[in-house]
């Protein structure tokens, strides 16, 4: 089985400016050994099953509640029976269309 989850930890009440407490959550992500890729809105992980991806995000919102009191969660997930590489494929695939 193959798990991607693209997600976004959002510390509520600390200010405007998020990115040392973010950091924490994607410290976490890369700790984890698991393939991952962080943009400017979203951390992408993939495993080999729902619990060991969902294992990761749990220990990364903990990693942000430790700063702030309060954290935003927004997750999106794709879970499909078949071998892994997918987040990798997934874009090459969109690159060849556009070549």
């Amino acid at each position: 089985m193959s798990v991607l989850v693209a997600f976004s930890v959002t510390p509520i009440g600390s200010g405007e400016d998020v990115g040392e407490i973010v950091a924490e959550a994607v410290r976490v992500v890369r700790a984890s050994g698991l393939p991952n890729r962080t943009d400017a809105m979203f951390t992408t992980v993939e495993g080999e099953s729902w619990d060991e991806v969902m294992a990761v995000v749990k220990d990364a919102v903990a990693a942000v509640e430790a700063r702030c009191g309060r954290v935003s969660l927004v997750l999106k997930a794709d879970i499909r029976e078949g071998r892994g590489g997918r987040m990798e494929a997934k874009v090459e695939a969109v690159e060849r269309h556009l070549a």
